[in-house]
């Protein structure tokens, strides 16, 4: 189980006056805070030889993010090192209002209507990664964003990738549609063959399973490729 308690804990005010969260808050509103000063305003404490900020990180690497953190369990947060049931409810009670806020206000997210749309949304979080990440944009039936999932991190090809892995995120969220991304750390997005076989496979699957592939993007260094509007893997 998670030790909460310990000899020493790294709080946000043994941090920098100018590197703790909620001042940086205070000083430049929500929006400016990474997600991980978010949760470390929300964790307030860390672990020894942990501050706080760096438990949030390691939290949103281990459970691959905001949308895995959201699946997480109350007893799979707990057990974590340093966070414990204390935390672990502050966190999953957060998670949850940001859920029936984003449930009571559909028409405010985002609406993807172009693949330049799809990399708005996620270029600045893809572009200079140093390893390849797949993401998925699920969508509704308006095309508005219902999540944005990591499926894989590492090598993303044919051999790697499960295609049943990818709609299994789309059946749990009731998508009717969804965009694939993945970046290339090498800042060239030029599809490679595994990347349109990788497409065409995704494809399929989404026809007999009645979830439309609208695109497959692949990030580079300031700029995309979309393989729909090449013609590549979509028939």
């Amino acid at each position: 189980m998670g030790d909460e308690s310990s000899s020493y804990q790294v709080t946000i005010h043994d941090m920098p006056v100018g590197e703790r969260p909620r001042e940086r808050l205070e000083r430049y509103g929500a929006a400016a805070l990474s997600l991980a000063e978010l949760m470390a305003i929300l964790l307030r404490t860390g672990r020894k030889g942990e501050n706080v900020l760096q438990m949030a990180g390691r939290l949103l690497a281990d459970f691959g993010g905001l949308a895995g953190l959201a699946r997480a369990s109350l007893d799979d947060l707990a057990s974590v090192s340093g966070v414990g049931p204390a935390k672990a409810t502050q966190l999953q009670a957060a998670l949850e209002i940001g859920r029936r806020m984003v449930v009571a206000s559909p028409d405010e997210r985002p609406q993807i209507n172009s693949p330049a749309d799809a990399n708005a949304l996620l270029t600045l979080e893809m572009a200079h990664l140093e390893q390849e990440h797949l993401r998925l944009l699920l969508l509704d039936t308006k095309n508005r964003v219902l999540a944005t999932p990591t499926i894989y991190k590492g090598s993303v090809n044919t051999t790697v990738v499960r295609v049943s892995e990818l709609f299994r995120e789309a059946i749990r969220s009731n998508s009717a549609a969804l965009i694939v991304v993945h970046n290339h750390p090498s800042g060239d997005p030029t599809p490679s063959s595994e990347d349109v076989q990788m497409t065409r496979q995704i494809v399929q699957a989404g026809e007999l399973l009645g979830i439309e592939v609208l695109d497959h993007l692949i990030i580079g260094s300031g700029r995309f490729v979309s393989l729909k509007e090449r013609g590549l893997g979509f028939s």
